[in-house]
């Protein structure tokens, strides 16, 4: 079937003819998280979402973010990638100062 491909892809893929720019490197920033563009082109590919900025100064933003990164770094990744200072997700937690 012509298009099956491209299955679970979003209209940014389609309209560019690439990857979004969320799931590339352009899109990403190096201190973790992501950059200006990459979150336009995420919530341009899934309609409704509305991506923000970190929120290093504190508040509810920042308590749930660190409190549910956490927990993510503790279940879902390997010892390698939790002890790894250049992991996306430590990354994300020292941006965010967790």
């Amino acid at each position: 079937m012509p298009g099956m491909a491209l299955r679970g892809y979003g209209r940014a893929y389609l309209k560019r003819g690439g990857s979004a720019a969320w799931t590339r490197k352009e899109g990403q920033s190096e201190s973790g998280g992501l950059n200006e563009k990459g979150r336009k082109s995420y919530e341009s590919a899934n309609p409704g979402s509305d991506l923000k900025a970190p929120q290093p100064e504190g508040g509810p933003r920042k308590r749930s973010f660190c409190a549910r990164m956490r927990g993510m770094k503790k279940r879902r990744t390997s010892a390698k990638t939790a002890n790894d200072p250049d992991s996306r997700i430590n990354k994300a937690l020292r941006k965010w100062k967790c």
